[in-house]
């Protein structure tokens, strides 16, 4: 409790002498889900999470790259909700994590479906961890072109992979992320051949 308090504590000095705006859900959503961060195109970005989940009080989990839990950065990352997925031998990682949500009444997935800052499309183990554990999915973002983070609406998958994906892109249309540049268009590789 004494952790949630200080987090809290942080994440509001945080968003007071940001130039960032915080956009907080217009009705707080209880139990587990899957948190998009989108789009992901800055270091930046793992800041502004941080600062969304720990002033919503959320305990979040998040995927990284093995690389990051290296040396003292590992406990520190782990402390901070990371889990560690080996890129090139991902084979298991979404039944790890579905099993994970499934044991956890609480557990908040945080996942950046680019997968890297400069990634040629949305990956799609989001939509296979929200359909396989049955977790409703909340819109995250970054906005440079507003100076804007946050959580936007709070949908449920229904395995029509096409028009989920359009509502998504709707959603995510006018947000640049902070370097607009690396910002890719809301479209999973293998989306027209995904079934559930």
């Amino acid at each position: 409790m004494i952790l949630v308090r200080v987090r809290k504590g942080v994440a509001s000095a945080f968003w007071k002498l940001s130039p960032w705006k915080l956009v907080r859900e217009d009705k707080p959503v209880e139990g587990p889900r899957i948190l998009l961060g989108a789009p992901h195109t800055s270091n930046f970005d793992f800041v502004l999470m941080l600062g969304i989940a720990w002033d919503a009080r959320m305990n979040i989990h998040w995927l990284g790259k093995k690389e990051l839990f290296k040396g003292i950065a590992g406990p520190i990352m782990r402390g901070l909700g990371g889990i560690p997925v080996d890129r090139k031998n991902a084979a298991g990682v979404v039944e790890e994590v579905v099993e994970r949500a499934r044991e956890d009444a609480r557990f908040l997935l945080v996942v950046t479906p680019e997968g890297t800052r400069s990634g040629k499309g949305w990956r799609s183990g989001f939509y296979r961890i929200a359909m396989g554990a049955d977790l409703p999915v909340t819109l995250g973002f970054a906005d440079g072109s507003t100076k804007s983070a946050g959580l936007g609406p709070t949908i449920r998958l229904t395995g029509d992979v096409s028009s989920d994906m359009d509502r998504i892109r709707e959603f995510y249309a006018d947000k640049t992320g902070v370097r607009p540049e690396y910002r890719t268009e809301p479209r999973m590789r293998d989306e027209t051949a995904l079934k559930f």
